[in-house]
C-alpha cells in the first residue's frame, strides 16, 4: 500500500523522540501473534449489520498504548489524533480511516476484564520469555507495594470504594490496594501477581507468590516468620528474610556481627530485583493511583502492566537474542 503524505513526512523527520524510541521498543519485544491468539476466541466476529468490526490487533495495540501512557479511554482517543507516533504504533492513517472512539476501547477493555484475558496476556508473555531462556525458576523474590485509591466520597455512590482499605506504613496512613508479586531471582521477571486490599499483611500472601519449583525465596523484613505460618509448614522452600532494621542496627561490631551484616547485604542485593517491576509500573506507566473502582478491574490492568514491564526488563536480552539469530 502506498504511504500517505503524512506518513512520508513523519518518516523523514530527523529527531527521534523518547516516545518514538519507547514505542519502537514495545513494538519489537511484544509477541503480538501470541497475544492475539489468546484473545481471538473471545473477540466478536463482526457478523450481522452495523459498523465493520475493527481488527483485533489494532484494538490490542490501542489498549497497550493506553496502558503504557496511563491514559483514559477518552485520552487515548485524543492521543491518537494528536500523536503520529501513537497512530503509527496502533496502525492508523487518518487519511485512510477513522480512529476507534473511546466507547470502542471501553468495550474492548471490558471484554478483557470479563474473560480474564489480561491474565492470559501476562502468561503468554512469560511463556515467550521462558522459551527465550530468560526465566530460570530456581529462586523467587517476593514483595508488595501499596497503590493508592481516591479516599474522597464525592462520587455517584457517595462513599469510598468498599473493596479498598486503609493501612499504616511508618507514620503515614494509606487508602487503597496492594499488589503482591513473585519475581524470578535471576532475571527480575515477575511470574506471579496477587492483589488484596491495602490492609492485608505482606506475609499473608507469601505462599501464593511461589510457582512451586523454586528452592529459595527472598523477602524483606515484612516477611519475618513466614516459614512458621501454617500454609508454609510443609513447603520445602528455604526462606531468606531480612532482619528488622532495629535488629540489623544492633548487630555487634564483632567477627560474627560483621559476617551477619555481610549476609544481610547479600540478601538485599537479591531482593533488589523486585524493585524494578514496581518502578516501571509506577514511574514509567504512571500508575500512581488506581484507575478503576473495585479490585477486579485494577487487578486485570495490573496483569497487563506487569506483563509489559517484563518485556521492558528483558528487552536488552531479547534484542541480543534477535541479533544473534540474524547473524
Amino acid at each position: 500500500m502506498q504511504a500517505s503524505f503524512s506518513e512520508l513526512e513523519y518518516a523523514a523527520k530527523k529527531k527521534v523522540t523518547r516516545r518514538d524510541r519507547f514505542l519502537s521498543e514495545i513494538e519489537a519485544v511484544t509477541p503480538w501473534s501470541a497475544l492475539v491468539a489468546e484473545i481471538e476466541p473471545f473477540y466478536p466476529k463482526g457478523e450481522g449489520r452495523g459498523r465493520p468490526l475493527i481488527g483485533l490487533e489494532r484494538m490490542l495495540r490501542m489498549y497497550i498504548a493506553q496502558q503504557c501512557f496511563g491514559l483514559s479511554d477518552e485520552g487515548t482517543e485524543d492521543a491518537l489524533y494528536d500523536s503520529q507516533a501513537i497512530r503509527r504504533f496502533v496502525g492508523i492513517d487518518l487519511s485512510r480511516g477513522a480512529v476507534p472512539d473511546a466507547t470502542t476501547l471501553l468495550k474492548f477493555r471490558r471484554l478483557l476484564e470479563t474473560h480474564k484475558l489480561t491474565q492470559r496476556i501476562f502468561a503468554a508473555i512469560n511463556v515467550h520469555l521462558a522459551v527465550k531462556g530468560l526465566m530460570l525458576r530456581e529462586g523467587t523474590v517476593v514483595d508488595a507495594t501499596i497503590i493508592a485509591a481516591p479516599s474522597s466520597t464525592k462520587n455517584r455512590e457517595g462513599k469510598r470504594d468498599p473493596e479498598m482499605h486503609q493501612t499504616k506504613k511508618g507514620n503515614q496512613w494509606y487508602f487503597g490496594m496492594k499488589a503482591h508479586i513473585g519475581v524470578d531471582a535471576n532475571s527480575g521477571i515477575t511470574h506471579t501477581v496477587v492483589t488484596t486490599p491495602a490492609n492485608a499483611a505482606d506475609v499473608s500472601q507469601a505462599h501464593a507468590l511461589l510457582h512451586g519449583e523454586e528452592a529459595d525465596a527472598f523477602g524483606d523484613a515484612g516477611y519475618q516468620g513466614v516459614e512458621k505460618r501454617e500454609e508454609n509448614l510443609t513447603s520445602p522452600v528455604k526462606w531468606y528474610v531480612a532482619l528488622r532494621p532495629g535488629k540489623r542496627r544492633a548487630l555487634p561490631d564483632t567477627e560474627l556481627g560483621r559476617r551477619d551484616e555481610q549476609i544481610e547485604k547479600l540478601k538485599a542485593s537479591v531482593r533488589a530485583k523486585v524493585e524494578h517491576p514496581f518502578h516501571i509500573i509506577k514511574n514509567i506507566f504512571s500508575l500512581k493511583k488506581v484507575r478503576y473502582r473495585g479490585l477486579a478491574k485494577n487487578t486485570a490492568q495490573l496483569f497487563t502492566l506487569f506483563g509489559l514491564a517484563n518485556l521492558l526488563i528483558a528487552k536488552r536480552r531479547l534484542f541480543a537474542i534477535s541479533a544473534q539469530g540474524a547473524s
